[in-house]
């Protein structure tokens, strides 16, 4: 199991969440996630990383899998201008390779915001670390854990 996958899992059971870590094909996307577990693109928490450009941190959005964060909207709740966060500030704020960031268990501290279009659903699956596993959980547990705040921040244009 990799380090990631094992960061995860232990804030999962340390929250309490009976849930159970999937191995999936590979799942990069929302579409690929949803299409191997058979559920809906918009029960898929997708974690979107930007980079906050005068904190130089990582902040993160856990939007539905059919949502795409609005850049205006996403700087205005994180309160700074943002910019595309690469694949080396994401492995290093996080812990985890893109397409395998999970919206719980990053390395460091991490702003969050919550896409109120997951709350919708009695069930959403999320990434536990690697591009290959995914976890089901209620999003009221997913918002609690990761510490995110729920507020809107899509585009109105839809899917990504």
């Amino acid at each position: 199991m990799s380090k990631s996958l094992k960061r995860v899992r232990a804030v999962l059971d340390a929250a309490a969440i009976d849930t159970e870590v999937i191995e999936t094909p590979l799942a990069r996307t929302a579409a690929d996630a949803a299409q191997a577990i058979g559920c809906e693109i918009d029960q898929i928490a997708k974690s979107i990383i930007f980079l906050g450009q005068d904190s130089g941190r990582a902040v993160l959005f856990i939007t539905a899998g059919g949502n795409r964060v609005d850049p205006d909207k996403a700087a205005a709740v994180a309160g700074e201008p943002l910019g595309k966060a690469d694949a080396a500030l994401i492995r290093a704020q996080t812990g985890f390779a893109i397409g395998g960031v999970s919206p719980v268990g990053h390395v460091s501290p991490i702003r969050a915001f919550f896409d109120p279009r997951l709350s919708e659903f009695d069930i959403i699956w999320a990434a536990a670390g690697t591009p290959h596993h995914v976890f089901r959980a209620n999003p009221a547990d997913i918002l609690k854990i990761s510490g995110a705040q729920q507020t809107d921040f899509k585009s109105q244009s839809g899917y990504m």
